[in-house]
């Protein structure tokens, strides 16, 4: 397994990491699963507290509890679970985060949390409000570092700006190459690290037929599928390409995957060599850059 520093932090981190939200509920199931990955060589574990309403975070908790000091944990916080539980709403105040991260700390069974993040955001947030919230809590050593998850490149931007983020998760995979145009630039000049989510496009770059895809035809996604089968072959699984493949731009410090099974944990988990530039080219070559329609 290969280390990255992510962004302006302290934290060197997998660069194969484990979204945590694909664990189901059960807690012995869940543990053999993360404890395999730590096995592995991945040491950064994302989860929220949205999450089956906090369960997520608990089974996390219970499985790193004995592993604490050797993986780096992050969650997120944002989204406030209605009393009625049919939904949640947006809420990006100081006193709703501040009141978050007690909660979240008592799941996970920790005294500090590596990564929080704010899950989501809108260019009509009081966002110094939400930056405040995340300075005091790092001031009170309650967390290490903050960052954003977000693809909405105006917010981006802001954050980038105005606050002392380290991280920002999205979504970026060769079926979307829209973080390219807006967003990897600008976080690579500001020395934030990339988080990237969805490298597998919902399995559509690990073997699940084509369909429509965001923006994209059936036929456009077929034709990723063959430029990823075609630099697969004996060196790579089409997963393991597809991870590569992010993790080829220099914005991005880890691919954040989220692992059902632990046949998925040991396939992207292997090493792999990376793409040599021929082999780069012929991948972006497939599909085309578009940029962001809204939010920008």
């Amino acid at each position: 397994m290969n280390y990255k520093t992510l962004g302006s932090s302290g934290l060197r981190i997998s660069e194969v990491s484990f979204g945590c939200m694909s664990l189901g509920m059960d807690d012995a199931a869940n543990a053999r699963l993360l404890h395999r990955a730590v096995a592995l060589g991945i040491n950064f574990f994302d989860t929220a507290d949205l999450y089956d309403k906090g369960f997520n975070e608990s089974s996390v908790g219970k499985a790193l509890k004995e592993k604490r000091k050797d993986v780096i944990i992050a969650t997120k916080a944002g989204n406030q679970w209605r009393p009625d539980g049919t939904g949640w709403d947006w809420n990006p105040h100081k006193d709703y985060i501040l009141a978050c991260v007690e909660k979240s700390l008592q799941r996970l069974q920790t005294d500090y949390i590596d990564l929080y993040q704010l899950h989501g955001g809108t260019i009509e947030d009081p966002i110094d409000e939400t930056i405040e919230a995340f300075e005091l809590l790092q001031q009170q050593g309650k967390i290490r570092y903050y960052g954003i998850s977000s693809i909405r490149p105006n917010v981006i931007r802001e954050y980038a700006k105005r606050s002392n983020i380290v991280s920002v998760m999205m979504q970026y995979s060769l079926l979307d190459r829209r973080p390219e145009a807006s967003c990897l630039p600008i976080l690579q000049q500001h020395n934030i690290g990339v988080l990237a989510r969805g490298s597998l496009a919902k399995g559509l770059l690990a073997g699940k037929p084509a369909v429509d895809y965001l923006h994209l035809s059936q036929h456009e996604v077929e034709r990723a599928q063959a430029a990823i089968a075609e630099v697969s072959g004996k060196e790579r699984t089409p997963g393991q390409a597809a991870v590569k493949f992010v993790l080829m731009h220099p914005a991005v410090t880890s691919a954040v995957a989220g692992l059902r099974t632990m046949a998925q944990l040991e396939d992207v988990a292997a090493g792999a060599p990376r793409f040599n530039e021929a082999e780069y080219e012929m991948l972006t070559a497939s599909v085309p850059v578009r940029e962001y329609e809204q939010h920008v």
